[in-house]
């Protein structure tokens, strides 16, 4: 399940093979496999903005995780039974993760921007037992807590109160060793809920193989990880599929220090700071947040960056923001792909020279990528369809939670419909047009919103940008691009031909947007995703009336 660190990717591909123990516990992998190996070897640090960075080895690590493992034992929680993480990224959170693995229990990571309804929504349909959380929490808890049966206990790293647990009691009243439960890579894990871009979020259960299944494309991106000096940083939310399984867990397992970051509002110049003052050598940075990286001139400059790879996935990069970071901060940024269900399985290379700017990748070594049709056949290079990925795949979900319908529809045949349209040119690199609900169709043409977007982002007064289908009784749909200004710039009727102008010069005529909306924000999955849905929704709204 590593990757050989010789030969071509050609050859690397050719002869990968996985090799996942039958008794694989993702808890025992990232903690006390490096505890008896090494202890006092550091595998986290906090970031704080006072310039007080503490820090946590393996065997700390361990032990408490250990020990909080024997207290949710003795609160009634048994394997398979569903814990829920409302955190933020921090020592507290990896601890409980490694002790829910540690247990044969099902780890549930929420996200802390969730509103109430949203919170009540998961923690309900995954009938989670217990809940781990903040302050903040505790007040988004109290608004739902009577209408959640299933939740029988909660845990608070702050202070306890009535009916409420405290993280820190815990760990110190119970023993710091703990038998690792009899787990193989198909037993149950994680539940991740899908983001939620279409549709009700739905919850996708992953055995313990999915840590081992990301270490190939985690290696592949990260220019064979680890070396001397590397550690590993994301602004993306833990609760993520993203945070989670491309920065932190991989990292964890393979011995590189992960920095912890305090919640915030993504600012780039806190971003800097973190990665120059912390000596982050290998960040995990989604597209959203590399274009407001821009914002910061000459960054190299002024701070002192160590950074020697750059992942970047979620959403497409696109040619242009690909462009800024090789020439601003002097590294070729790995775009790659995945889903909550099936995830890390595209992947760019610079040092293997799988690069390509406006293509997401080629396929990471042990998995199968194709584009298909809706009877599940295989195109042909230069053919438009819908990105699929081959069962049996490590990464790949157990399935939907208490939906097998869902689940079955999941699929065609052997392959794992993604819902996502791309293109594979004949050397294998795949280009990402987006969801294929997100696909605008206007005077017969069928018009993908990730180039539209790209395109819309090189203009020097736009900051973030969506692209939607608007209903038009002539056209079917017409393209309309809405548009989050960069600082120094304001809306006018001006600047909205200026920047449909841009685009029908770029690109071509039947993909410039007839209207541009200037909005303050965004609206963003807690993964860094546009949730071109909420504005889609909005227009049809207007245009019923």
């Amino acid at each position: 399940m590593f990757l050989p660190e010789n030969g071509s990717y050609e050859r690397i591909y050719r002869d990968f093979s996985w090799e996942i123990p039958k008794d694989f516990n993702i808890g025992r992998a990232v903690s006390d496999d490096w505890a008896a190996r090494d202890p006092d070897r550091v595998c986290l640090e906090h970031f704080s903005l006072d310039g007080v960075h503490p820090s946590m080895t393996y065997g700390e690590l361990a032990a408490k995780s250990a020990s909080f493992a024997n207290a949710l034992t003795a609160l009634g929680v048994a394997p398979g039974d569903r814990v829920a993480l409302l955190l933020p990224q921090s020592f507290e959170t990896v601890v409980a993760h490694v002790a829910i693995y540690k247990m044969g229990a099902i780890a549930l990571p929420l996200a802390l921007l969730f509103g109430a309804e949203a919170l009540e929504y998961r923690l309900a349909a995954a009938g989670a037992k217990v809940i781990v959380t903040n302050d903040f929490g505790l007040s988004r808890l109290g608004e739902i807590r009577s209408r959640l049966p299933d939740l029988t206990q909660v845990i608070s790293i702050g202070a306890a109160g009535d009916g409420v647990h405290a993280f820190g009691d815990l760990v110190a009243a119970h023993p710091p060793v703990f038998a690792v439960a009899d787990t193989g890579p198909d037993t149950p894990a994680l539940m991740i809920f899908t983001s939620g871009t279409t549709g009700p979020p739905k919850g996708a259960l992953h055995g313990h193989r999915v840590l081992p299944g990301h270490l190939p494309g985690f290696q592949m991106v990260h220019d064979f990880l680890p070396r001397p000096g590397d550690k590993m940083w994301t602004p993306s939310d833990w609760a993520w599929a993203g945070g989670l399984l491309n920065a932190l867990l991989p990292a964890l397992m393979l011995g590189v220090p992960v920095v912890a970051s305090p919640a915030q509002k993504f600012d780039p110049d806190t971003a800097y700071r973190i990665m120059a003052e912390m000596k982050v050598a290998n960040a995990f940075i989604p597209p959203t947040a590399l274009r407001l990286l821009k914002s910061v001139e000459r960054p190299r400059e002024r701070y002192d960056l160590l950074l020697r790879s750059i992942g970047s996935a979620g959403e497409a990069l696109g040619r242009e923001t690909y462009e800024w970071v090789k020439a601003t901060l002097g590294i070729v940024p790995n775009e790659f792909y995945g889903q909550t269900e099936c995830n890390f399985v595209l992947g760019s290379a610079a040092h293997l020279g799988v690069t390509k700017a406006g293509a997401i990748g080629r396929a990471v070594p042990g998995h199968r990528v194709a584009i298909i049709d809706d009877a599940g056949r295989e195109l042909p290079a230069g053919t438009t369809g819908q990105v699929a990925i081959a069962r049996p795949d490590p990464v790949m979900f157990l399935g939907y939670w208490n939906d097998e319908d869902a689940t079955r529809r999941k699929f065609v045949g052997d392959w794992m419909k993604t819902g996502d349209l791309g293109r594979q040119d004949k050397d294998g690199y795949v280009e990402f047009f987006g969801r294929d609900d997100d696909v605008i169709t206007s005077s017969g043409y069928r018009i993908g919103p990730a180039e539209i977007e790209d395109c819309l982002i090189g203009h020097p007064a736009v900051r973030l940008a969506a692209a939607i289908g608007k209903p038009d009784p002539l056209r079917t749909e017409i393209v309309k691009a809405f548009v989050v200004l960069a600082e120094g710039h304001t809306p006018s009727v001006a600047l909205a031909g200026e920047i449909r102008d841009w685009v029908k010069q770029r690109l071509s005529m039947h993909e410039y947007p007839r209207e541009v909306e200037f909005i303050d924000e965004m609206p963003l999955t807690t993964s860094g995703k546009v949730i071109r849905r909420l504005l889609r929704d909005r227009e049809m709204a207007i245009a019923a009336e």
